[in-house]
């Protein structure tokens, strides 16, 4: 008996370090794909799932941040315009910082549970609650969808009188020199003149 216990005993201490609940929740990237004048994010529902929400509340969250209508269909989202990958990525983020992520404990073993009709977040690892009706000054949306600088992904649309690429993003045609009909490319802001926009391919 005595050897059985110090046996245990030794696998005890043996045993990794318990992983974090934090550590290993990962958000899945979002896939997206454009379809005439809708932007399809394909993996909506596996996102839902990683954040252990409702689909209709997280398409709700969604389509009133970007703006726009949308429908969930099968396993993805379609929302009306063409939103690019960065945009929705930040409207993920925002809102598993606002609706999933525990404030105190910054871990993500939460619950949305209604209290006398407000809509709370219980953390069942720490056991802080906090009520998440949206902090609007803390809101991330609101920024012209494109910004000198940056980089995203857009799809060739067409191609102008000068051989350029033409894509719309938002309020903005890009136009993109050496980028064909029917691309889906990766650019990088250099300049903003009004509602144009002038890149380069990276």
């Amino acid at each position: 008996m005595k050897d059985y216990e110090a046996l245990l005993d030794r696998a005890i201490d043996n045993l990794p370090d318990k992983e974090t609940t934090d550590a290993r929740f990962v958000i899945p990237e979002p896939r997206i794909m454009m379809e005439g004048k809708t932007t399809i994010l394909d993996n909506f529902l596996n996102i839902a799932d990683v954040l252990n929400r409702e689909p209709d509340h997280v398409m709700k969250y969604l389509t009133r941040e970007m703006g726009t209508a949308g429908k969930i269909e099968g396993m993805r989202a379609i929302f009306q315009g063409r939103f690019s990958k960065d945009q929705i990525q930040s409207n993920i983020n925002a809102y598993v910082e606002e609706f999933v992520m525990c404030s105190e404990c910054s871990r993500p073993d939460t619950q949305l549970t209604k209290m006398e009709r407000v809509l709370v977040l219980k953390c069942s690892a720490c056991g802080a609650h906090r009520p998440v009706k949206k902090r609007r000054s803390t809101a991330p949306v609101k920024q012209d969808a494109i910004e000198e600088g940056k980089e995203y992904e857009v799809h060739i649309d067409a191609v102008g009188s000068k051989g350029d690429g033409i894509a719309k993003v938002d309020k903005y045609t890009v136009f993109v020199p050496g980028a064909a009909k029917g691309q889906t490319v990766k650019i990088k802001v250099k300049r903003l003149s009004g509602t144009l926009a002038f890149a380069e391919k990276v």
